[in-house]
């Protein structure tokens, strides 16, 4: 078996000093064209491959971001991964991915994965509150922003979206399209997203005296867990069924949708207008194209990065708190306003 090439075989083969060799791959700017390309030509001669975990060691980071998210199956999150990967890599990085799952000791133990594998900083959509922990981890060299949830400007940058004025938004359009007995569908409300849009959904509700808001609580935030709360309410039979639902995330309010209309009974939106949260790409070809609040992904995803970006190459830098406006997103399943 051939042994692997070294950066000392290239120094002799380029007939220059390690130290040269060293500076090409790491400082090129350093390196006259001449000497770079007689280096460069002993790496491709040489089938020379840089140790880059031992680079690492060195410098005390790596050129990679950690990402954490809490559901990777949501295309939402998919999407915004997509947009964090495609910003990193402008930089010389790339995204390792952590999917905690609404998992508390799922994200710590990502958390303390991503800090041994010397990260150069972490994007974090959290479960709760990991305060205490990202202190540490800044406090050993590992810059965070938050992702999809704002943070205190005094401790972390962040980039978010207004979901307190996406979930108005959401049942602001139920109630205009004349629907007055709400019904909103979320996953737990410790989830601070969920918190959020109900918050500003409940402030709608309150500008309409004979309007109601009733919280229909699921299990967790997929498909299966909307077609539970749809098929309850199908049990309930049309004179209990809320007129107007609000879903807290598109996956929800598919299922949702599924279980209310497989059953040939209830007629999206004659019987129940339904409204999702996201925009995801599935949205617009359900069974009945579904309305919804739209996010800016691409925009959340590459913020992130550029945030991120500020604090490793500046420790001093100032936190930001980036905040998006949604989008109301109007199809079929609520009808015309």
């Amino acid at each position: 078996m051939n042994r692997t090439a070294s950066i000392k075989d290239v120094a002799n083969h380029a007939s220059v000093a390690v130290g040269t060799v060293s500076n090409v791959l790491n400082y090129p700017d350093r390196v006259s064209q001449r000497t770079k390309e007689r280096v460069l030509k002993a790496i491709d001669e040489l089938g020379f491959v840089r140790n880059d975990a031992a680079r690492q060691l060195r410098a005390g980071h790596s050129r990679t971001v950690g990402l954490i998210v809490l559901d990777v199956g949501n295309p939402f999150f998919t999407s915004v991964v997509r947009a964090a990967e495609d910003a990193a890599s402008v930089h010389g990085s790339a995204v390792l991915l952590g999917d905690s799952g609404h998992d508390a000791g799922r994200e710590a133990n990502y958390i303390d994965l991503f800090q041994e594998q010397r990260v150069q900083g972490l994007l974090i959509s959290p479960v709760g509150d990991v305060t205490e922990r990202l202190d540490l981890l800044r406090e050993r060299g590992v810059p965070t922003v938050l992702v999809d949830r704002l943070a205190d400007e005094s401790r972390f940058s962040s980039v978010s979206v207004d979901d307190d004025a996406g979930g108005y938004l959401a049942a602001r359009h139920l109630l205009d399209t004349g629907r007055r007995r709400l019904g909103f569908v979320g996953g737990p409300t410790s989830i601070r997203q969920v918190s959020d849009r109900l918050q500003g959904a409940q402030r709608a509700v309150k500008e309409e005296p004979d309007a109601t808001l009733e919280v229909l609580t699921s299990e967790g935030m997929t498909v299966l867990a909307g077609r539970s709360v749809g098929n309850m309410l199908v049990e309930r039979g049309p004179e209990q069924l809320p007129d107007g639902i609000f879903c807290a995330n598109d996956l929800l309010a598919l299922g949702v949708m599924q279980s209310l209309t497989m059953t040939h009974t209830f007629r999206i939106p004659e019987d129940v207008a339904l409204i999702g949260y996201d925009d995801i790409d599935f949205a617009v070809s359900a069974v009945v194209p579904l309305s919804s609040i739209r996010q800016p992904t691409e925009a959340l995803g590459r913020t992130a990065i550029e945030l991120l970006t500020e604090e490793v190459e500046s420790r001093n830098a100032t936190h930001r708190a980036v905040v998006f406006t949604p989008e109301l997103v109007v199809r079929q399943s609520t009808g015309k306003a």
